[in-house]
This record gives C-alpha cells, structure tokens and sequence, in this order.
C-alpha cells in the first residue's frame, strides 16, 4: 500500500530535528496518550472481569443454584420428598435440605452476629469451594452434635483455632427455671475455612444439619433444600425442569435473583469506566490531528517541491497518512504490552506498593475479595486495539487531506 519513498519521507518527518522539536514533542504526547490509555482499558476491562468471575464463582460455589421453599413462607417439612424428586431432574448434581438462620457468636469474651447454615456431611463435601478451602482441621470432623466450621477471617476475630470452644445463640427461646431464655450451645471449632471472600470468611458459620435442627427447633423439617447444577448460566432452563417435577406448592428462587443487585452493578460499573477511559484514546487522536496540522503548515513548502517532482496528491496524502497511523500502531503496541504486563503481575503490583505507601490499596472489607484478581479476554483486547487504530487513522484523514490538497503555486510563491 505504502512505497518505499512514502515510508522513507514519512518517517523522516516524524523524526525530531531542531525546527520540527515542538511538533515532535506533540508527536511523542500523542503517542503516549494513546499507549496509556489503551493499557489503562485493558487494565481496568481485565480487573472488572476477574473481579466479576472470582465473585461468581465464590458465590456459586458456596450457595445453591437453585433454592426449593415453601410456597407460603415457613419451614419446609417434606424436604426428603423434595430432595428425592429433584435428584431425578437431568442436569441437577445434587440437592440437599439446608437450615439457614442467625445467632450470636460468643468467644473469649467478644460477640458479633453471623450467619448460621445447617448442611449434611455429605453436601458439605459436594462443595468444592469449602472442601478445597479447608486451612485447618478436617471436613469430616463437622459432624454430630458438637462441632461447627468457621470462616478464617472470623477465627482470626476471635482469636480461634480448631478444637477451641464457641457459644452460638440463637434467636429460638427456650423454657427454664430462669424464665424464658434464648437457646444456646456450646460447641468444637472443628475446621476453619478460607474461601477468599471476606463476607463468607468473616460472618459464616456452618454445622451439621442435625444439630441446626436441635438448635432452631426445626426437627421435621428445614429452611429449604439446596440445589447445586451442573451449568448455573442455563439456571432458567434447569430451574423450570424442577419447577416441573414439583407441585405447586414450592417456591423456587435461582441465583440470578438473589445475586443480581451484585452482578447488575458490576455490569453497569463495567461499561461506564469503559466509556470514560475511551476518552483518553479520543484526546490523543485529537493530538495527532494537531500535530500533523502542524506539520502539514510546516512542510508547506517540501511539499509544493515534491509535487513539482512529480509527486502525485494520492502520494502526498498517504505520506501523511502514514505518519499519523505510525503514532497510533505504536502507542497501540506498546499500551497493549504494558496493559497484559501489568495485569499478569497485578497483586505483586498491589503488594509492592502497599508495602512502599503502608495503606491497603485493595480493602476486603470494600471489595469482599481477599485478592486483586484481573483476567485479560482476547475478544475485549481485539476490541479496545482495533478502536485505538481505528480512531488514529481517522485522525489522519483531514490532515492529510490538507496536505495533498496543497496548492505548490501558492507555497512556493514568497519563497
């Protein structure tokens, strides 16, 4: 497309001479603009994916996929039945009674609220995000009527570890020769578990399913029943083959609903930033039309010598073509390299700086992850490379269309 004069003018033209200097320092800016912000979009677009699938994935992994209650509110008393039916459905990896609740935690003389889940052995290791997580103790411990599993985070709050004691109360009550009381118990930390998200680290306390019976005075029957799946993006799909083989008397609710304030504001946060940080990609195309203006007024002259030479105006125009289009090849290169070098290296990143500025740059606490994660998609990198090109080619245009349209008469006539 380009001759070998093209390139060989082009290029010298880009090049800093002590006329030119200002030009090319425009030149370098708009260079930079674009390099900086297509590595900040493929940053940020890589941050908000990872952050988007270790939260899915978390949230997956430790809640059901699909939740089977009753109808009218209350305790679910026929849940074998239920759990047998649901079993049956294709695409339905396992499904298991769950006694969801609160009670108040008590430990070496501190007490906070938490979340209190009562699950089968058996479906407790049918949950590869808790089985895999394990950093103390063992999954078959959190068995009987004396044992519980707790979150790292939380253990660390208390001051915890395995085989210490814990009081749980709970909000049932309980007649007494006192009076009436809450009910309470006393029960073994029998593992601790570190999922990486700080909400379930720090507030979740799992125990057997027998012993969230005793406990909330559900002996015959359970909040719901848990259903896991083998695909949770085909939930609809699967959620109406169960709804098929229930009665009507079952309420069903899916991930999609009681995650989607979570995974709607990740979307929304997503494609706003994107929009925003385009604008850094616009304001360095808007340098390369200056520069090149610039540049098309300074070689005024050269230009009228090469039409006179022979140089047709397609020659002229691509020259210049060439030389903003450069600008934008080359900061889209090196703004890609950056971009997939810094997020390879994201949390050595994070906790290098943290380590030179002593804040915590990426707070659990905010963010619910215990880590930065980012995770570059090839499509959106295609994406954001083609736009950065696209809008320095098109920034060339009107420059270089001056530039050809250059009357040498006219340039050469006060020379």
């Amino acid at each position: 497309m380009f001759s070998a004069f093209e390139r060989m003018v082009a290029m010298r033209y880009l090049r800093s001479r002590r006329q030119e200097g200002f030009i090319s320092v425009i030149a370098w800016f708009s260079l930079l603009g674009i390099g900086l912000g297509v590595a900040t979009l493929i940053i940020v677009m890589s941050v908000m994916n990872g952050f988007r699938q270790e939260l899915f994935a978390r949230i997956m992994g430790l809640n059901g996929h699909v939740g089977v209650y009753n109808l009218v509110g209350g305790p679910l008393k026929d849940f074998d039945e239920v759990t047998r039916r649901v079993r049956g459905v294709p695409d339905v990896v396992t499904a298991g009674p769950m006694i969801e609740s609160q009670a108040l935690i008590t430990a070496h003389g501190i007490a906070s609220g938490a979340v209190v889940r009562g699950l089968r052995t058996a479906d407790l290791q049918n949950r590869p995000m808790l089985a895999n997580n394990i950093v103390d103790g063992s999954l078959d411990a959190v068995t009987g009527m004396n044992a519980a599993m707790i979150g790292k985070r939380m253990a660390e709050r208390y001051g915890l570890r395995v085989g210490d004691d814990l009081t749980m109360i709970t909000p049932n009550f309980a007649e007494t020769a006192m009076g009436v009381m809450p009910r309470s118990k006393i029960v073994q930390v029998a593992a601790i578990f570190d999922v990486g998200m700080y909400e379930y680290d720090n507030n979740f306390v799992y125990i057997p399913f027998e012993l969230a019976q005793v406990l909330y005075q559900m002996r015959d029957s359970a909040t719901g029943v848990d259903i896991l799946i083998t695909d949770p993006q085909r939930v609809d799909e699967i959620r109406a083959r169960i709804a098929g083989v229930l009665e009507a008397k079952y309420r069903l609710s899916d991930w999609q609903r009681a995650n989607s304030s979570y995974f709607n504001a990740i979307e929304v946060e997503r494609n706003v930033m994107f929009l925003i940080l385009t604008l850094i990609i616009v304001v360095a195309a808007f340098n390369i039309i200056s520069s090149l203006i610039m540049l098309v007024k300074d070689k005024g002259r050269d230009i009228a010598i090469l039409r006179t030479m022979g140089a047709t105006r397609a020659m002229v125009m691509r020259i210049f073509l060439l030389c903003g289009t450069a600008v934008g090849v080359v900061g889209t290169l090196g703004g890609v390299a950056l971009g997939l070098v810094f997020c390879l290296n994201i949390e050595a990143i994070r906790q290098f700086l943290q380590q030179q500025t002593g804040k915590t740059l990426f707070d659990p606490t905010i963010y619910f992850l215990s880590k930065l994660p980012a995770i570059v998609e090839p499509r959106e990198v295609v994406l954001i490379v083609g736009m950065a090109l696209g809008l320095s080619f098109l920034a060339t245009i009107y420059p270089a269309w001056r530039a050809a349209r250059l009357d040498p008469v006219e340039a050469l006539r006060y020379e």
